[in-house]
């Protein structure tokens, strides 16, 4: 029994597309290091490509969290760099208009940071993403 190692760059979203994690790969490379033929040993060159591919599949799961925790770092220090700040907010609606206030807080809810925008009249604006920022002033 013998597994296929996996040939493309991307082999820890091929994994997960697939439905199989870190644990099911350990858990399926055991089952077939049990389960072999005595007589037939699984051929060594096919030992070791799996375990570079599970090594891959590591180092590749590492480099994806450490992206997502610098963008997750970049979008909050942008965030923060606003609060003071006179922003223009585009309207979330299809009119298109759009409304200038202060930047007065920032909540970080989820990996998005959303702001309040204080107009210099009218009701303050609150959840408004990064996204929605057109000008500072």
């Amino acid at each position: 029994m013998a597994l296929d190692p996996v040939t493309n760059s991307t082999g820890n979203a091929n994994l997960q597309a697939a439905g199989i994690s870190q644990q099911d790969f350990l858990k399926i490379l055991l089952t077939q290091l049990t389960e072999q033929d005595p007589l037939k040993p699984m051929d060594n060159t096919q030992f070791v490509a799996q375990l570079a591919q599970f090594s891959q599949l590591e180092q590749t799961q590492q480099l994806a969290d450490t992206a997502t925790t610098s963008l997750a770092t970049q979008t909050a220090s942008q965030a923060i760099a606003l609060l003071g700040k006179t922003v223009t907010v585009s309207s979330t609606s299809s009119s298109g208009s759009s409304t200038s206030g202060s930047v007065t807080s920032i909540s970080f809810s989820g990996n998005a940071p959303t702001l309040t925008v204080t107009p210099t009249s009218g009701q303050a604006l609150t959840g408004v993403a990064l996204s929605q920022i057109t000008a500072t002033h």
